[in-house]
């Protein structure tokens, strides 16, 4: 539709990335397209958005997060008809470390889905956005990217493949006119979460997260924490020494 802004969503059945459309769509109607291994479960997200905002354009894009070819073809298809405003990649999976540690093919796959995947989303993307010159790329990371950790170090390590990946990327578009925005939440209550909440653990909501965020999008910070309060955690457990740190189990 003309003059509304055109974002993508790619994982769109996150739980935050889903409030984050509703935050966006409550602003103002926007052309959303939500891209998402599950068509199913995507759609009623799309269903549901539509209702809340029946000025806006949502549509609903199934993809194989791996296959290259198509993740091209999605990015040529959804510039060819104008510049985008926000592309969001949003997709990942928080697996039983101890599987990772005895099963190498498992391995792989946390690795493939949550590194290589999201990095090729955002480098599909990121040519296009500095041909036309403008636009916001968000990647969601994690603060478990920020230090390796026994607990879940698979996850971690990809989520910080996508640190470093968000930092070139932002070198090298920032002479472009696009921003780079790289979202650390911590914890957060979504099923990737569910065992934390089993265990009792401080969760936080997902609206809360996705408000920070968007309101971090809106001023193209870099990299932003959500809840804030992370940064600082973050900063203290990065900068243990490897001896105290070894010693405990956090």
């Amino acid at each position: 539709m003309p003059g509304l802004k055109r974002i993508v969503v790619i994982g769109a059945t996150s739980v935050i990335a889903e409030h984050c459309c509703r935050l966006w769509l409550q602003r103002e109607p926007a052309d959303l397209l939500l891209v998402a291994r599950d068509p199913v479960r995507t759609e009623r997200i799309a269903a549901d958005l539509r209702v809340r905002s029946p000025a806006s354009r949502v549509a609903v894009r199934q993809v194989d997060f791996l296959d290259t070819a198509a993740i091209d073809a999605l990015a040529a298809e959804t510039t060819k008809d104008g510049p985008l405003d926000t592309v969001m990649v949003a997709h990942g999976w928080l697996p039983e470390q101890s599987r990772s540690e005895s099963d190498l093919a498992f391995c792989r796959e946390v690795l493939e889905v949550n590194a290589v995947s999201p990095a090729l989303f955002a480098e599909a993307f990121a040519g296009r956005m500095a041909t036309a010159g403008r636009g916001t790329l968000v990647i969601i990371g994690s603060v478990a990217g920020d230090r390796g950790r026994a607990v879940n170090y698979t996850y971690g390590s990809c989520k910080g493949l996508l640190e470093r990946y968000a930092q070139g990327l932002d070198h090298r578009l920032s002479a472009k006119g696009v921003k780079v925005v790289l979202v650390k939440p911590g914890p957060t209550d979504t099923p990737m979460a569910a065992d934390h909440k089993a265990a009792g653990r401080n969760l936080a909501s997902p609206q809360e997260v996705a408000r920070r965020m968007v309101k971090s999008i809106d001023a193209g910070r870099f990299m932003v924490y959500a809840p804030a309060r992370w940064e600082l955690i973050m900063a203290v457990v990065r900068n243990l020494p490897r001896l105290v740190f070894n010693r405990l189990r956090i």
